[in-house]
């Protein structure tokens, strides 16, 4: 009898030995704390994966993107800052990103139609959402300090002519909509659909944004036509005509001095001077990207001083504000 206890509790202690000294590969809590972190960073890695990815022309079209897209969304821009949207000439490395795009938000500025060729076939699947659709367009900006009765050299007349004939045929117009809140409204719109067509899944987070950024947007504008509502002088001077909408949407006037992307001549020049004592201009705007030279020129004739107000800043809410109060400061 003692002999077989004795057996017996030989094989409980053997049948007890695999429980306490068990395969590790069996043990599940160990490997689950030391595997969790790994499926999130696959899951973190998945979601970046699947981003769409978008490249946009100029900084405000970013905004305007990640407004909508949010973290579905990953915005590259072609123009670095600093750079001349009329005469800047993209990268190899960035027309190369092309072929990986999603999308390509269009806007029309100048080296983007110069390139266009060269970008749209970079991708052939790439698909263009196109800024300017359903947007009614006005002409560039053209020859405006001719209006008040005086004519400059021959020659320019000749290309004035030409400017208004562009003007009305339509051929050349301005790219600058991203400057007026009412049309970015119809921006964002636009934006969103073709976001929703490459994601339909999450469209109900795109809805939700559009929703905030309208409503936002909605409310600058109301705070912007509070700003100049009072404004005493209506008219402005600029170097690059870049705030035709703006002036449109707010009731301002704006006098350009560059005219299809030229320097004025010295008889121009002397009837911008003219005009701008006339008006009682003295600030004249110019912009980071271009030459300050005329503008300077004009603004030491009448004693004045150049101020620089950006229109390819990125953070486009907060600029737009910044400039509003800049105007109301100037022309008040």
């Amino acid at each position: 009898m003692l002999s077989y206890r004795f057996l017996f509790v030989i094989a409980l202690a053997l049948g007890i030995t695999p429980l306490v000294g068990c395969n590790p590969s069996e043990v599940s809590e160990t490997p689950t704390a030391s595997t969790a972190p790994e499926a999130s960073q696959t899951s973190n890695l998945e979601a970046t994966e699947s981003q769409l990815e978008v490249m946009v022309s100029i900084p405000p079209q970013k905004y305007f993107v990640e407004r909508i897209g949010g973290d579905r969304v990953n915005v590259s821009v072609l123009l670095p800052p600093g750079a001349s949207p009329a005469t800047y000439e993209p990268k190899p490395q960035q027309l190369q990103s092309l072929s990986d795009a999603d999308a390509y938000v269009r806007i029309h500025v100048p080296f983007e139609n110069a390139w266009w060729e060269r970008i749209s076939s970079a991708n052939s699947d790439l698909q263009v959402i196109d800024l300017t659709e359903d947007i009614d367009r006005m002409p560039m900006a053209f020859d405006h300090h001719h209006h008040h009765g005086e004519e400059g050299e021959h020659g320019h007349d000749e290309a004035h002519g030409h400017n208004e004939a562009e003007a009305e045929t339509g051929t050349n117009p301005d790219p600058h909509i991203w400057l007026s809140p009412p049309l970015v409204k119809e921006q964002a719109q636009t934006i969103y659909n073709a976001l929703v067509e490459l994601d339909p899944q999450n469209q109900p987070k795109y809805q939700e944004n559009l929703a905030a950024f309208i409503a936002e947007i909605e409310q600058l504008n109301q705070d912007i036509e509070a700003t100049l509502a009072n404004v005493e002088d209506r008219t402005f001077m600029v170097f690059h005509p870049a705030w035709g909408y703006f002036a449109d949407a707010y009731n301002l006037e704006m006098i350009p001095i560059e005219v299809g992307g030229n320097e004025p001549s010295a008889a121009e020049m002397s009837q911008l001077i003219k005009e701008a004592e006339a008006e009682n201009i003295e600030v004249i705007f110019a912009q980071p990207q271009f030459s300050t030279r005329s503008a300077k020129t004009i603004a030491n004739e009448i004693g004045g001083e150049v101020i620089l107000i950006d229109p390819l800043a990125e953070d486009w809410m907060s600029n737009m504000r910044k400039v509003a109060d800049t105007f109301e400061q100037v022309l008040s």
